[in-house]
């Protein structure tokens, strides 16, 4: 079992209990760890009944939009205050508007926003969120990372296939794992780690927005060699950077899908 006991842990991306940066959260908690959760206006009462429910301190909160940098600052500056040093921080927040993502509403006879007309507006704001924060939330936490701390952020294989629902999406991806790469290289003279795990389809809130994600994962039960995974199999996979044993481990792509990455064809169920 790792032992997390007096280690501090930053969190943003927490939507409700299906989320996998809650799976992570637990996972955290349960090895002993001091959890720190960022809401959003509309996530607040959600994220607060979890913490209350599973024993975690409730004023190690806050509201953040991670477009505001002055916002992440007051959260990091509260966790230092209660808690002490930073351990290990998780980017697990995305947003793509429906223009972005390309994909038609549920029961629309209407064809998606074509890839083509992605507006840059909304490109530009969803990037803000998807990706660049990630480069954000660590200059504001880089002062007070503890010795050997772990960065961590979550990525999806669109970032390098075609995924015709994820589409704008991708970009971000593509871009959040450039960042963290760089990041890697950037922290060196700290020894602060940065990783991405790369999660296959779990049904949260989110993936809820990927056009056809249940025919998905309807092809990733036979196609994929491990068959389709959920949230405690990232949240396990997490851990494992969330602890010493990874510490000579940064700037890695993680792959938590049952092996979906590595195939060219799908596989028939039959």
């Amino acid at each position: 079992m790792i032992d997390n006991t007096s280690k501090v842990a930053v969190l943003f991306g927490v939507r409700n209990e299906n989320s996998i940066a809650w799976a992570i959260a637990l996972k955290l908690h349960q090895s002993g760890c001091k959890v720190a959760l960022s809401y959003v206006a509309d996530t607040k009462d959600e994220v607060k009944y979890l913490m209350q429910q599973n024993g975690m301190d409730e004023s190690l909160t806050a509201e953040v939009d991670v477009r505001d940098e002055a916002q992440i600052t007051t959260f990091i500056l509260l966790v230092r205050q209660k808690a002490g040093l930073i351990d290990y921080v998780l980017h697990a927040v995305a947003f793509g508007t429906q223009s972005v993502m390309c994909y038609s509403l549920p029961g629309s006879d209407e064809p998606p926003p074509s890839y083509l007309d992605i507006p840059f507006e909304d490109l530009a704001d969803s990037f803000n969120i998807s990706a660049y924060s990630l480069l954000r939330i660590c200059r504001v936490a880089a002062p007070y990372f503890a010795s050997n701390a772990s960065v961590l952020t979550l990525t999806y294989n669109a970032s390098q296939r075609v995924f015709p629902g994820y589409a704008g999406m991708a970009i971000n991806k593509a871009a959040l794992e450039n960042i963290m790469i760089y990041l890697a290289s950037h922290f060196r003279n700290l020894g602060v780690r940065v990783n991405a795990l790369s999660a296959g389809l779990v049904m949260t809130t989110s993936s809820g927005g990927i056009f056809g994600v249940r025919k998905l994962r309807k092809i990733g039960k036979f196609t994929a060699p491990l068959g389709n995974i959920d949230a405690a199999d990232v949240g396990d996979a997490a851990l494992y950077y969330f602890s010493d044993l990874s510490k000579k481990v940064t700037g890695n792509i993680h792959y938590v899908d049952g092996g979906f990455n590595i195939m060219g064809l799908g596989v028939d169920g039959e």
